[in-house]
């Protein structure tokens, strides 16, 4: 009993740290030589990295940013002892890269780390997520609105799509973390859509 709680406090332990791996910040300091932190959206995420280093390293920031949400998610959904430890291993990894121990707790928004989440378990949840979030953008023409009112129904969605149990479970956890880490964005003033920022 001791070890199998103690292997699930690993898990949880091993989600936070996979997900405050700052990869943007590392790529774009080794592309650029810049902080990613210290332009753009001051962000540590994808679209900034596309701002200040290109697309090239920013889709580079995207496979590693996903991975880091689906690793520790898929070992916790494959190994894990208890089925419940996954939903809470996709949020932690979701929350560290939103303020990750390695870049003094500045993150990103974590939108691709929960799509890698949500991959290792729900594949098709990323299609699903994505039908929700695109035409709110296009609706909202404000990304963090339109991110936040996603998160919050992406639980519900996959539950009229028949899911139960831990995929709603993970999709229940992220979406708490991402609606707390978007509210910070609600006001925040878009010049291009969700790419590019108004430097007022």
């Amino acid at each position: 009993m001791i070890a199998e709680i103690i292997l699930s406090l690993g898990f949880c332990l091993l989600g936070y740290l996979f997900g405050s791996l700052p990869f943007a910040l590392w790529v774009t300091r080794l592309v650029r030589g810049v902080d990613v932190r210290n332009a753009g959206s001051g962000h540590i995420s994808t679209t900034n990295t596309i701002r200040q280093a290109g697309w090239l390293p920013g889709i580079v920031v995207l496979i590693l940013d996903m991975s880091k949400g689906f690793i520790p998610t898929y070992l916790a959904f494959e190994y894990a002892t208890y089925s419940w430890i996954v939903p809470i291993v996709g949020a932690l990894a979701v929350a560290g890269h939103c303020w990750p121990l390695f870049a003094q707790f500045r993150g990103g928004m974590g939108l691709a780390t929960a799509a890698g989440c949500t991959i290792a378990i729900f594949p098709f949840g990323l299609a699903i997520g994505l039908l929700i979030l695109l035409p709110l953008v296009l609706l909202l023409k404000h990304a963090a609105r339109a991110s936040l009112i996603a998160s919050l129904l992406l639980a519900p969605v996959f539950y009229l799509f028949g899911e139960r149990g831990i995929i709603i479970g993970l999709a229940a956890t992220m979406g708490v973390v991402l609606v707390f880490r978007f509210t910070v964005d609600w006001n925040r003033e878009y010049k291009e859509l969700w790419l590019d920022r108004d430097p007022s």
